[in-house]
């Protein structure tokens, strides 16, 4: 070893693998570096150092040990700030009227970006790089919740966080396996190297969603995107896959003269609502996902007439893909005109009133799960996730009707629900109660609402700040290549600016309260159409 190079073995916490630190001591005072180390002696050592970098060994040692430039640090200076220009070029959002809030949303997204992975090896932890909490690991957070933020901002890291998905696939089909599914595959529900991690299979395992929430995530990206070079290497083989296994999971009902799919013994994102049949969020998933592999299918079939052979389907089993998405049944009360969260959540007790005060919250934490299954009550959206997803499934009555009705069940313990009770508020033209929503959701790490910012931020909710300003001020989501926007900025702003990235097409769009303008900052103008407030309007480039 060479003179000074000082040598430091140290093993991760959890996978306990060993891996080998040089520290390169300098001799010309000030040169790069200096920091003070902790060696665990009780002693402050201040030592300066190079960094060395090399080939990772069989035995996850660094060898041979490479000096890194002098030059190096400038360069790695100039490199941050050309990613941090280029993020900002693609997904700037400036809010007018409450400076404070304008920066927690930059905080949000800088929190986001540096959190993601890049590699198609790794994808984004539930705490990012903040804390500790949940140990690293990945769940459905990232397509239902961060994943949107990068599809319109930067479709090549959107791509590699999938690749990962896809990296686990053999892991998936295993699982599936495990549980006694003799087909398609089951992503884990916490993971990081696709084995589930989740040991409390009630609210873990049992969130089957999860295969279709990252089915629904691959549809997104290729609406956005038209990738067909990535749906032909991993996206449909995903989606075929996930729609292999609700087509074994999933069961046959016969109810008088017809038949429905069920899917029984599942949990949907409410977790204080276990292993029940027919979860609303699971069945309306599970149905777009048989529909998404059709759509698919034929996508392929347009540029490669032979290109489902290496997927060992053809015709027959995409008909009945699309049989299985006809007849996936949607559970629906009639006493209450609201579509049901499960076969059994409108039958249960309501929670006691007597027990609903703050110093009880979050019930996970002062009740036994037993006691909370037996009630209705859920911890965040569920079924008006659903309506979030698919906002043409119904009519503004109805989705006054459900908004009202699980909103009074609802106790926000998870820091997934009120961005999407924001969403929807606005929506629904209730922009004042969107706006309460989201400020809880923006600034939710800031002044530590969950009471556990400690254990880390929660990143879900920072994509969800984002989602909410988007999907609910501005109206925004995509349907059948038509780009829509709906103006519901709240009064308590003075205007909203963000940007987009729909295919090649940087948009900039900016909502007043009297007006909604929609421009092309760069690239050709999309040949998507885009509708705002209900009319479809021409796209002109920025004059700058």
């Amino acid at each position: 070893m060479a003179k000074d190079l000082q040598q430091y073995h140290v093993k991760t916490r959890q996978t306990k693998q060993s891996v080998t630190i040089y520290l390169g001591m300098l001799t010309t005072p000030g040169s790069l570096l200096r920091q003070p180390v902790d060696l665990s002696d009780h002693t402050t050592h201040h030592l300066s150092y190079e960094v060395y970098v090399g080939e990772m060994g069989q035995q996850n040692t660094i060898d041979p040990a490479l000096p890194f430039p002098a030059t190096a640090l400038t360069a790695l200076l100039a490199d941050s700030r050309d990613f941090w220009q280029d993020v900002w070029q693609r997904s700037e959002v400036t809010v007018g009227g409450n400076d404070e809030l304008d920066l927690a949303i930059h905080y949000n997204l800088f929190q986001l970006n540096q959190a993601a992975g890049r590699d198609g090896r790794t994808n984004i932890a539930a705490k990012g790089l903040s804390g500790s909490g949940y140990e690293g690991h990945y769940f459905w957070d990232t397509e239902m919740y961060m994943l949107p933020y990068f599809i319109y901002t930067n479709q090549p890291m959107a791509r590699q966080l999938l690749v990962y998905r896809y990296q686990t696939l053999p892991q998936a089909r295993q699982r599936a396996r495990t549980l006694g599914v003799d087909q398609g595959a089951l992503f884990a529900w916490r993971t990081i190297n696709g084995e589930e991690a989740s040991a409390y299979f009630p609210a873990g395992t049992a969130q089957y969603h999860i295969d279709a929430d990252i089915a629904y995530a691959v549809g997104k990206y290729y609406e956005i995107t038209r990738d067909i070079d990535f749906i032909k290497q991993c996206g449909f083989e995903m989606v075929l896959e996930t729609a292999h296994f609700w087509e074994a999971f999933g069961s046959w009902h016969q109810v008088g003269t017809s038949q429905r799919f069920e899917f029984h013994t599942v949990t949907g994102p409410d977790e204080y609502t276990a292993l029940v049949n027919n979860n609303y969020y699971t069945n309306r998933l599970a149905k777009h996902n048989f529909e998404l592999v059709t759509y698919l299918a034929q996508e392929i079939l347009k540029v490669d007439p032979n290109g489902l052979t290496k997927f060992g389907i053809d015709a027959t089993d995409i008909d009945a893909f699309q049989n299985l998405a006809e007849h996936v049944y949607l559970p629906y009360s009639t006493e209450q005109q609201i579509n049901a969260q499960d076969d059994s959540f409108l039958s249960k007790p309501r929670w006691p009133v007597a027990q609903s005060t703050p110093e009880n919250f979050p019930l996970l934490l002062h009740y036994h799960p037993l006691t909370i299954y037996r009630y209705q009550v859920a911890k965040q959206a569920d079924t008006l996730l659903a309506d979030y997803l698919f906002p043409e499934d119904l009519s503004p009555e109805q989705l006054q009707r459900e908004y009202h009705y699980y909103e009074g069940m609802t106790t926000h313990d998870s820091s997934l629900s009120r961005s999407i009770f924001s969403i929807l508020a606005a929506r629904m033209g209730d922009v004042e109660k969107g706006y309460r929503y989201f400020m809880d959701t923006a600034q939710m790490d800031l002044v530590n609402l969950q009471k556990n910012t400690a254990d880390g931020l929660h990143l879900a909710n920072l994509g969800g700040s984002w989602l909410a300003l988007v999907a609910g001020f501005s109206g925004f989501y995509v349907q059948d290549e038509v780009v829509h926007f709906t103006n519901h900025l709240p009064s308590e702003l003075t205007q909203l600016t963000y940007r987009m990235k729909i295919a090649e097409s940087v948009l900039e769009i900016k909502l007043t309260a009297t007006e909604t303008t929609v421009v092309v900052i760069s690239g050709p103008i999309p040949t998507y159409g885009v509708s705002v407030n209900g009319q479809l309007i021409s796209l002109a480039k920025k004059v700058r």
